[in-house]
């Protein structure tokens, strides 16, 4: 098939390749304007980009892909089908309707649950067992089109938004090549979705979210530590500074319940804090401007004394 790919970030890369090793036709790769990075803000490509120059296809990075200048590239370039994995804007009608088989979405989620931007991270914080992929077919709405196929992925119990970031990627990927010659030889079948979703809508992710509430039930916090994990983290205060924690663990309570946010317990045998309900043992951290390190390393470079009480 003839095939318009449209996507930004590393996790349509995949998708990407997989058309291309399947022998997909791609007319052209369009993708989000570069952006200034690093302290010397120079402009760098998305990894779309990267992988599209990379395997020589044409670029295109419009400011915004409604404008008519824009449409008319897309008419000349005569796509059979536009294939869409986390793009970054909203498409209008015309480019919607403008393929024979239509605008195809690779989505990070079982459709209808996780409408928005930040699926898999929210699979992840909300402490689901399993989440997925779902192509579909766009419409004018926000992941509200009609679904083509899914595939089912269980979460780990350690799971992180990073790990399931890259398995949802592969098999995004190898379900979206499966789906297209089912479009082509009329054996898809196009499921509607229903007026709501089945969870509230995936917002997308900021960094102020990743601020402990010690308040919360160590359940909670350990989840979205790992919903986190890379980006954008979570993180408390010591001493004025910021410290990420990138793995931790549950604990019963066993004892007399301290204030949320008091340190129980910071020898060689664990680092564990109080929370709401439960304590939390925090395994692997990283204070500002320091390397990440395991607890007991931590606890012998920094004086973290029992009974203080961490920010909430």
């Amino acid at each position: 098939m003839r095939v318009v790919f449209m996507g930004t970030p590393d996790f349509s890369v995949g998708t990407l390749r997989e058309l291309v090793k399947a022998g997909h036709e791609i007319a052209g790769v369009v993708s989000q304007p570069d952006k200034p990075k690093g302290r010397g803000k120079n402009l760098q490509p998305t990894p779309v980009k990267e992988a599209a120059m990379e395997l020589g296809l044409p670029v295109y990075q419009p400011q915004k892909v409604r404008d008519p200048e824009f449409i008319q590239v897309m008419k000349e370039l005569n796509p059979d089908v536009i294939v869409v994995v986390a793009f970054g804007q909203i498409i209008p009608k015309e480019i919607l309707h403008m393929p024979k088989y239509g605008c195809i979405n690779v989505h990070a989620s079982l459709l209808p649950a996780y409408r928005g931007a930040a699926p898999i991270q929210w699979a992840v914080i909300n402490g689901d067992k399993e989440s997925g992929v779902t192509i579909m077919r766009m419409d004018e709405g926000v992941d509200t089109g009609d679904m083509i196929n899914k595939v089912i992925v269980p979460l780990n119990e350690k799971e992180t938004g990073g790990s399931l970031f890259d398995r949802l990627s592969e098999s995004g990927a190898k379900l979206l090549v499966e789906t297209l010659p089912m479009l082509e030889d009329g054996s898809a079948v196009f499921e509607k979705q229903p007026e709501e979703s089945t969870t509230p809508y995936a917002a997308m992710i900021s960094k102020k979210m990743g601020e402990l509430d010690w308040a919360k039930s160590a359940t909670e916090l350990e989840r979205l530590i790992r919903g986190l994990n890379p980006w954008p983290s979570a993180f408390s205060h010591l001493n004025g500074k910021t410290l990420k924690i990138w793995e931790a663990s549950v604990e019963e309570e066993n004892g007399e319940k301290k204030a949320p946010g008091t340190v129980l317990q910071a020898d060689a045998k664990g680092f564990r804090i109080q929370t709401g309900e439960g304590i939390l043992k925090i395994d692997t951290l990283q204070m500002e401007g320091k390397k990440r390190m395991d607890a007991q390393a931590f606890l012998r470079g920094y004086t973290v004394e029992e009974g203080m009480i961490l920010p909430c």
